[in-house]
């Protein structure tokens, strides 16, 4: 089983928005074979607070308007890790510190991952 198609373009519309806010180490994971409860990862830094909040605003906004809502969403008071629920799709906006912490690409690094738009690949993060 593979991430539906829906799915990608759910993700490839949050790329791009993450990378409208100028997001650092955007990757898109598939996890569908080993998670029953969404199809795709979609992983994105800011370098402070500020950016993480208007990263996450802006995928939710470019969202909404292809009609996708959030089901879920945790961590926005702090700012530091950010988890967006879509269902199909579960986003992880992160503070470049918490990202390099947890090293989430590093647990998911088995699955395949989404190839994304060439506009999306922005600028790597100094710790990246």
């Amino acid at each position: 089983m593979t991430a539906t198609e829906h799915a990608v373009e759910l993700v490839h519309a949050a790329a791009r928005a993450a990378a409208d806010k100028l997001a650092t180490d955007i990757l898109a994971f598939d996890v569908s074979e080993q998670l029953a409860i969404t199809d795709a990862f979609l992983l994105a830094s800011g370098a402070n607070d500020r950016q993480v909040k208007a990263i996450v605003d802006e995928v939710e906004d470019k969202l909404r308007e292809i009609g996708a809502k959030p089901i879920r969403r945790e961590g926005e008071r702090d700012a530091r890790w950010v988890l967006i629920d879509y269902g199909e799709i579960v986003v992880h906006v992160q503070h470049s510190e918490e990202r390099q912490f947890y090293a989430l690409e590093r647990l998911w690094r088995d699955c395949p991952i989404i190839e994304l738009p060439a506009e999306v690949h922005g600028p790597a993060s100094a710790g990246g």
